[in-house]
């Protein structure tokens, strides 16, 4: 009797393992990445050491179109994590980001509630491109959205002497459902 328990504690483990192992695999094989761009501009009216908000221009996601072209679509999203936000300054291509403290990136769309998105504190003077550090967030329903929003803080550590334009390159890790 003790034998035979033992032995279906050990099929059953195994199954187990195996179906967790399955799935993982079947999770790898519906994950791709998306990605969206965008560009804000800092302005030389910005203050030093207040914090500031840049305005952006709505996204739009192009998720049907990009889920189109990996072989699914919004409505078998599962899960959506923003993987990489980076930052580099386009305009003037000298410029580094020297003049920023701090940044906080929030997202919302309409329909959503806004949500931080990513961050950096103590910036790096002496580049002119930045990843920030990505939250773990949910973003499923942000993606699903024909667009969304980007609100940008920042605080200034020195004076803003010219425009400065930056491009943001956000990379996305999509799951989708099998069905």
């Amino acid at each position: 009797m003790k034998n035979s328990k033992t032995t279906f504690l050990l099929i059953f483990a195994i199954a187990v393992i195996a179906i967790n192992y399955s799935c993982d695999k079947i999770d790898e094989l519906l994950t791709f990445t998306i990605t969206n761009k965008t560009e804000i501009v800092i302005e030389t009216s910005i203050p030093i050491a207040l914090p500031f908000e840049i305005p952006t221009p709505d996204i739009t996601t192009g998720s049907e179109e990009q889920m189109s072209n990996n072989n699914s679509s919004t409505d078998l999203i599962k899960d959506v994590l923003l993987t990489s936000f980076n930052m580099k300054i386009k305009d003037p291509s000298d410029k580094t980001f020297s003049f920023l403290k701090s940044i906080h990136i929030y997202i919302s769309t309409n329909s959503s509630d806004e949500i931080e998105l990513a961050y950096k504190e103590n910036i790096d003077s002496g580049t002119n491109s930045i990843n920030l550090i990505t939250t773990t967030a949910k973003l499923d329903k942000y993606i699903k959205a024909d667009k969304y929003k980007l609100r940008t803080k920042v605080i200034t550590k020195e004076t803003v002497t010219q425009d400065i334009t930056i491009e943001i390159n956000m990379e996305y890790k999509i799951t989708a459902d099998l069905l």
